[in-house]
């Protein structure tokens, strides 16, 4: 199945990303300058364009200006260029961090847009990962590293377990106006989230700045 790869305007960890030929990749605005800069021409620039310099814009790509004044964020109207094409699996780089936190807020609401039409995303900032877990679970490698806090979304989470991790759970309920979840950890094992009856928010933050999975 195709995947997805947008790169918005946020932090981005040249590092840190994976991009293969194959995958859908699209420029969300002024992203298309860290792909300028890796000298990789996305098969998409969508946006106002505000943030890029009209001198880089080549002929090799499909562009798709939007008015400045619109309802979809730059971001959001990519994602639907990449359901449009049949992607179901989506990898939003330099999603999060940057000068405006409102913009984090969007696209992490973006992800439950995502889940709505059935594909699932995970954002990436320069040390940070986020992605939506629905009734359903989740398993990491035991050579996951850093930290990791799980969120109710979009109302209570019940049914929550965390196991493999510093602190474990069992059928948890957790309220969305109580943080809870914050900090826990990975201690070298192969480690599950569960959600049973709705929607976590996992974040992962890697710690001594090491790139995040």
């Amino acid at each position: 199945m195709k995947r997805c790869i947008i790169v918005g305007a946020g932090e981005f960890h040249e590092k840190a990303w994976k991009y293969e030929k194959a995958d859908y990749l699209i420029a969300a605005d002024g992203g298309f300058e860290y792909l300028r800069k890796l000298k990789i021409i996305p098969d998409m620039l969508i946006g106002d364009m505000d943030s890029i310099k009209q001198e880089y814009v080549g002929s090799e790509m499909e562009i798709k200006k939007l008015p400045r004044e619109k309802d979809d964020t730059d971001m959001l109207a990519a994602m639907k260029e990449g359901l449009a094409a049949g992607c179901k699996e989506f990898y939003i780089y330099g999603a999060l961090g940057g000068e405006r936190i409102d913009h984090s807020i969007a696209n992490i609401q973006c992800l439950l847009y995502l889940h709505k039409h059935g594909a699932k995303g995970v954002l990436y900032g320069i040390n940070d990962r986020i992605e939506l877990l629905c009734n359903d679970k989740v398993c990491y490698p035991a050579t996951m590293e850093g930290i990791l806090s799980v969120f109710a979304f979009g109302g209570d989470a019940k049914g929550v377990s965390e196991h493999g991790l510093k602190y474990s759970i069992q059928d948890a309920e957790m309220k969305m106006e109580f943080p809870i979840g914050i900090s826990n950890e990975f201690i070298g094992q192969e480690s599950m989230i569960e959600v049973k009856d709705g929607m976590l928010l996992l974040c992962i933050h890697a710690i001594n700045g090491e790139k995040v999975m």
